[in-house]
């Protein structure tokens, strides 16, 4: 089963394709996570930006970009390594997923700028951590 109707070509298609309020906040997201790890590489995976070093370290999920038929308002950040951050604010979203947690904004000004750059930052150390206890088992 395919998950969306349709697949961009590139991230600056899929922008063009979100609604005014989801591109602003997914375009504020994409230039945070570059400014904070401009040595990241973006891809699109599903239709939604992922950003990746070692391996993926955070994705941004417009609502509107479905995932199956499913889509909701707002912009989902997610986490890959969301389980292993230090969150003791409870600022992630959880959910069910045992791995990958989020945030959802509806607004530019839901968005905590240093907190988020902070999980960001603390991401890529753990993909390098991650990385590097693989390699020693090897």
């Amino acid at each position: 089963m395919k998950m969306q109707p349709y697949k961009f070509r590139d991230v600056e298609e899929m922008l063009d394709s979100l609604p005014k309020e989801e591109r602003t906040i997914t375009e504020f997201l994409r230039s945070l996570v570059l400014d904070t790890l401009p040595q990241a590489k973006e891809k699109l995976s599903f239709n939604v930006p992922f950003y990746s070093l070692r391996k993926n370290v955070c994705h941004i999920w417009p609502g509107s970009v479905a995932w199956g038929k499913k889509t909701y308002e707002g912009v989902s950040f997610g986490f890959t390594y969301g389980s292993l951050l230090l969150d003791e604010t409870n600022y992630l979203d959880k959910g069910t997923r045992k791995q990958i947690y989020s945030k959802k904004f509806l607004s530019l000004s839901e968005i905590d700028v240093t907190l988020l750059k902070s999980y960001i930052f603390e991401s890529a150390l753990i993909d390098e951590e991650v990385y590097q206890s693989k390699k020693l088992k090897d």
